[in-house]
């Protein structure tokens, strides 16, 4: 019960600052998800490439 509640505070504190951060710094906040995006993206290429090269 206690463990549970733990894991809502946990997540409430975690969304507040994220809201926190967008609110006070939007343009850092967007600089960051667009490198979170660019990661994903090369990550996804790395494995597509990875994939390819063991097939053929």
């Amino acid at each position: 019960m206690i463990a549970v509640n733990v894991k809502k505070l946990a997540g409430l504190v975690g969304i507040a600052l994220v809201l926190f951060f967008v609110i006070a710094q939007p343009s850092h906040a967007a600089g960051l998800v667009g490198n979170i995006v660019d990661f994903l993206r090369s990550s996804a290429e790395s494995v597509i490439t990875f994939v390819s090269n063991v097939f053929h």
